[in-house]
């Protein structure tokens, strides 16, 4: 589908793009040093680091694919958003302490403090290629905004998006980061709430009340709660919301990277907390607008085009038929804000996970700031190029919303229960933590691949929803290293 924009909302996307590229120019001036670009020198306010937290969460995954979730099921991804609560308090009590003790940047040198140097190797070879992923995610669903509303291929879009990207980043570093990343989450909260109201305005008015067939579907759901684990129910979201919000806030160098360009503890703390409140609302905003669009298309008169089959169409199809010229390029930039805004970090958090885990830890660790600088940048440019590359090939994705929880899982298991080994201090042998994480691996490749088999080999497959994957290989790797730290500790009684 191609809706055309008007000049007006042409202008005020390229207007946007512009003051981008200004913002990483302005903020180039400023990055002199590689401390300066992974963490701004630690002189970030907490308000603006949370803000930043908050749009590490919410991208163009949660503009579109939260609402198409909505549309299409119930309110089920608002479990995740609420057991991010918990998990912020777990975090700020007792993770936050620890990594401003150790001045930590790269949060993966706190496994290697605490379980040694291959934990370390794993984790963040893990992250990059995490980060990968979610850049890819991210500019391919912000390109199929994009090429509903302008006569360019999906390819060139994703480039275009990507490049822009790449160079305000390359320029500015973390400060850029985070300052965009706040005004990025005032033009995508604004567009937000806009729709919002549009949306009730209609589904609210009388005498049709179409929100009542909203409820009469059950739409408002929190999803099944049976006690199964082979389907989305209430468990399973819990499940996957504890054990993906732990690991983001605690190692996911992402996240953590923020709340570290902060000058305090206590802000750090503070940052968190505004993320984690800013959040929770806004979830709640993304769900209801897709229900609400399910509410509006079930008049006899809104009707959704014929060529729409999936979720994530419904709302840049609303954007095009039902905004006023103006307020659509609004929305669409507020979109491409919410994208941009997580790719800049993914780059950033990249380059320096690749400079301080190895660079620096193996092949220059008397680097000069020049070089230093020139590698940090260097990396940005790769990892992007790389999420392009990987954007290509999501193009004929189904659910971008499920490709996406399945990625976290397969590449996020066993990170966090090596986190959680190390924060309690569980002591292990290296060859002992090499199986463990081994053996999770082994529970991501069966959980991922032994699916739909044969009868012959029904007895192997796995019946698992597919976005707790990562959650059982964190809890396989945890109990494997609990019983070898039990042998270890009967062997030193001996």
């Amino acid at each position: 589908m191609n809706y055309q924009l008007e000049l007006v909302d042409t202008l005020i996307l390229i207007i946007y793009g512009l003051v981008m590229i200004g913002m990483g120019v302005y903020f180039l001036r400023k990055t002199k040093t590689s401390n300066e670009f992974m963490v701004a020198g630690r002189g970030i306010p907490a308000w603006a680091a949370g803000i930043a937290v908050m749009s590490a969460y919410t991208s163009s995954i949660s503009y579109i694919a939260v609402p198409g979730k909505a549309f299409d099921d119930n309110w089920h991804p608002l479990i995740f958003a609420l057991t991010a609560l918990p998990v912020a308090w777990f975090v700020t009590k007792y993770v936050i302490p620890h990594y401003r003790k150790h001045k930590i940047i790269s949060v993966y040198k706190y496994l290697e403090d605490k379980i040694g140097n291959w934990g370390r190797v794993y984790a963040s070879l893990s992250f990059v290629l995490f980060m990968v992923g979610r850049t890819a995610v991210i500019l391919y669903l912000s390109s199929l905004l994009l090429t509903s509303f302008v006569d360019v291929d999906i390819k060139t879009l994703i480039l275009v998006i990507g490049i822009m990207t790449i160079a305000y980043t390359l320029m500015g570093g973390m400060e850029a980061v985070i300052w965009t990343d706040v005004m990025q989450s005032i033009i995508m909260i604004g567009g937000l709430l806009f729709s919002a109201y549009i949306l009730t305005t209609e589904v609210f008015a009388e005498p049709d009340f179409l929100i009542q067939e909203a409820f009469d579907k059950n739409k408002f759901s929190l999803g099944d709660t049976s006690f199964s684990l082979s389907s989305r129910t209430i468990w399973v979201m819990i499940i996957y919301g504890v054990t993906e919000n732990i690991r983001n806030l605690m190692a996911d160098q992402n996240y953590t990277q923020k709340y570290s360009s902060v000058a305090t503890e206590k802000k750090a703390k503070k940052s968190v907390w505004v993320a984690m409140l800013i959040y929770l609302p806004l979830t709640a905003i993304f769900l209801y607008i897709g229900t609400a669009m399910f509410a509006f298309y079930s008049g006899s008169g809104n009707v959704l085009d014929p060529s729409i089959v999936k979720g994530d169409e419904v709302f840049p199809f609303f954007i095009a038929t039902e905004l006023p010229t103006g307020l659509k390029g609004l929305i669409i930039a507020a979109i491409l804000a919410a994208s941009m805004s997580t790719v800049d970090s993914a780059l950033n958090s990249s380059a320096t996970v690749l400079y301080l885990d190895y660079f620096k830890r193996y092949f220059r660790p008397n680097a000069s700031e020049k070089s230093s600088l020139g590698f940090l940048r260097f990396t940005t440019i790769a990892w992007g190029l790389l999420g392009i590359a990987f954007a290509l090939l999501l193009i004929n994705a189904q659910s971008a919303l499920d490709i996406w929880w399945q990625i976290s899982g397969i590449f996020g298991g066993g990170i966090l229960g090596l986190f959680l080994l190390a924060l309690f201090n569980v002591k292990l042998t290296p060859a002992q933590g090499i199986i463990s994480v081994v053996f999770s691996l082994l529970i991501i490749v069966w959980g991922t691949f032994m699916r739909d088999l044969p009868p012959s080999l029904a007895w192997l497959q796995c019946d698992l929803d597919a976005i707790i994957i990562g959650a059982v290989a964190t809890a396989g790797l945890i109990v494997l290293a609990l019983l070898f730290a039990m042998f270890n500790l009967k062997k030193q009684k001996r």
